[in-house]
Order: structure tokens, then sequence, then C-alpha cells
């Protein structure tokens, strides 16, 4: 057990794992400092996000905004029922064997996908929409596999129903 001072001002015990049990304010655990990597532009459109917004103090209250929605995304997802929706893409196909990766990946799963559309964007991008069917754990696989590949630049699962939700 090791102990330090948390945010809240107080000294707590942290068992094996390092989780601490501070109630004090409202947290289970400490504010922790990390950093981050991201291009001028993209921090700058971020910034200029959250000044619009007006609901978020600063960009560290926006990043655990961020935080928070993922997990609880995460928390959604239902692995072992039945699942319909989509995934949405916007890649650079010129990104290595970016092209290739993504048919391989999109071969192991031929079950799940119902039906895909390819757009051509510009010279670089394509906009790819898989729509999928089949049970969860095989969706929401198929969709981290696909959106992990490097040169997706954007990409977003939405699972439309579930067969309770249909009632079928």
């Amino acid at each position: 057990m090791t102990e330090h001072e948390h945010t809240c001002g107080h000294e707590h015990s942290h068992g094996p794992t390092g989780d601490a049990d501070c109630r004090c304010s409202g947290s289970a655990s400490e504010l922790v400092r990390f950093s981050v990597t991201a291009p001028d532009d993209l921090l700058r459109r971020f910034d200029e996000q959250i000044a619009r917004r007006g609901d978020v103090a600063n960009r560290s209250e926006a990043v655990r905004d961020l935080i928070r929605a993922s997990i609880a995304k995460e928390q959604m997802r239902t692995p072992n029922e039945q699942v319909i929706g989509s995934l949405t893409m916007i890649y650079d196909h010129h990104t290595g064997d970016l092209t290739r990766r993504l048919d391989e990946v999109q071969h192991d799963y031929t079950d799940e996908i119902v039906s895909t559309m390819h757009v051509h964007l510009d010279h670089h991008n394509c906009l790819e929409i898989l729509a999928l069917k089949g049970r969860g754990k095989r969706v929401y696989e198929l969709a981290d596999r696909l959106l992990g590949l490097r040169g997706v630049k954007h990409g977003e699962l939405t699972c439309a129903a579930t067969e309770q939700s249909l009632g079928l």
C-alpha cells in the first residue's frame, strides 16, 4: 500500500492496483497530468470549438469530456446481442497499402457486411460507408480493426438498433 496526497488535500491509501478510495471531491482518483501531441491546425480548431461552445472552462475539461464520452460509448456495446448499424470512414487511399489492408479486414467479416458504398472525395480521400448486421462482438471488432488502420482519418460506428429494441 502506498500513500500520497490527492487534489482534495487528504492522504489516502492505495491498494495493489493503485486505485485510490477518495470520495472527498466526488472523484475516485487524483488528477494526472499528461501531454498530447497534435498538429497546430487541429489544436487551433479544437480551441475554437471550445470557445464557441462556451460550456467548457478550458482545454483540459474539454479533453476530459471527450474521454468520458468515449468510455460511455464503450459501455453501451452489446457484444452478445444482434446489432445493425453503419460504419463511416474517411481515409487517404495513398497511405501505404491501406486499400489492401481495408479489403483484407473486410474479407474477414463478410457475414457482418451487408453492403458498402465507396465515394472518391478528391484525389487522395475516400469516403466508405458499410452497412453492418450481426452479433455485436463481431461488428464492434470489425469497426475497431478498420478504424485502427493507419491512414483512416475519421470514422464512426453507429449502431441504430438491436434485436431487443426492434422487438424481434
